[in-house]
């Protein structure tokens, strides 16, 4: 039911698109109050999010490392895995960030004969992530072409990298064929996989389902339906510089692949996908494993009237004694 709900869910943003561009004609609709509607919520939620994360108190050190931590000068430390210095943070976080390094490390559990329960090396989910991110990363630098005239020199250059193999007319983008192949990916892993297709939810289909039609419907544009991009660039150009014009018939297609845009936009802020700006703020993360070097202090300890045991006893001493009990002083 949960696959069934994710795929309806997308069918009906397509058949909206269908319905209020290709039937009814609303394009200045489609084509600028909902793409300045889906910024704004986007915008909007990723800061509303992240300041209340900011907000959040972690009173205590609590980095989670993978590796030896600095202390005695003779047992060497890892500097990476368990960082004692910002530096040793900062390249942790990037080894984090660009390269997934603790999904890297990510292992697979099994029941075999016996019945033994037998650990092993997982890195196709590492492989299918980390592809997906990289060619949506891109994908989305070359798109700065349609927001910015004249194109930024780095803009050209991300393409002839990413179009290095020239296959034909209009030229093949590498990162086309990698993000339809991870996606492609991570779908069948939930499907195929029958224990984790047991505790996937709609939260876990939808976007996979959502990013998938983006991919597809830009690649149809692409390589199979032409658009007029001049029509496209004037229209996205007048977004980015907050004039915006009434776009022309660029086709039902470009349509509803903005509408899935601006659906992603909205989803993003309220999903899992926000663990995007959410690993720059995780305390296991961005903290130095420095606790024996350095006492940390909860900054949110307020001074509490102590009843020393020294105290109780002159309180109850004659009870105390009356009871039999020992006491430190007579």
């Amino acid at each position: 039911m949960n696959i069934v709900f994710s795929l309806l869910a997308i069918l009906v943003v397509i058949a909206a698109a269908v319905l209020g561009a290709g039937v009814a004609k609303l394009y200045f609709l489609f084509g600028v109050i909902i793409p300045y509607a889906s910024i704004a919520v986007f915008l909007v939620g990723i800061v509303s999010r992240v300041v209340k994360w900011a907000k959040s108190p972690v009173p205590f050190h609590i980095p989670t490392v993978a590796g030896q931590q600095k202390s005695l000068p003779w047992i060497r430390n890892s500097r990476l895995e368990s960082p004692h210095t910002t530096l040793g943070v900062i390249g942790r976080m990037a080894l984090e960030i660009l390269f997934f390094r603790s999904l890297f490390r990510n292992t697979k559990m099994e029941l075999r004969n016996g019945p033994k329960l037998v650990y092993g090396s997982n890195k196709y989910l590492w492989l299918g992530a980390i592809v997906f991110h990289w060619s949506m990363l891109i994908i989305v630098l070359r798109h700065l072409r349609l927001f910015m005239e004249p194109v930024p020199s780095f803009v050209f250059a991300i393409q002839g990298i990413d179009g290095f193999f020239q296959v034909g007319l209009p030229g093949l983008y590498i990162t086309d064929i990698l993000i339809l192949a991870a996606l492609s990916y991570l779908v069948l892993r939930r499907l195929v996989d029958a224990r984790l297709r047991y505790i996937s939810l709609s939260a876990d289909y939808f976007p996979l389902f959502l990013l998938l039609s983006i991919a597809v419907t830009g690649i149809l544009m692409r390589y199979f339906f032409r658009i007029d991009l001049v029509n496209v660039k004037e229209l996205a150009i007048g977004l980015f510089t907050f004039h915006p014009v009434v776009p022309q018939v660029t086709g039902v297609l470009f349509y509803i692949h903005l509408f899935l845009v601006c659906t992603l936009l909205v989803y993003f802020p309220f999903s899992k996908l926000l663990h995007m700006p959410g690993i720059f703020l995780s305390p296991t993360r961005n903290l130095a494993n420095n606790s024996r070097m350095k006492r940390h202090v909860n900054p949110w300890d307020h001074p509490v009237r102590v009843h020393t045991y020294g105290e109780y006893e002159d309180e109850f001493r004659e009870k105390m004694k009356a009871a039999g009990l020992p006491l430190d002083k007579e």
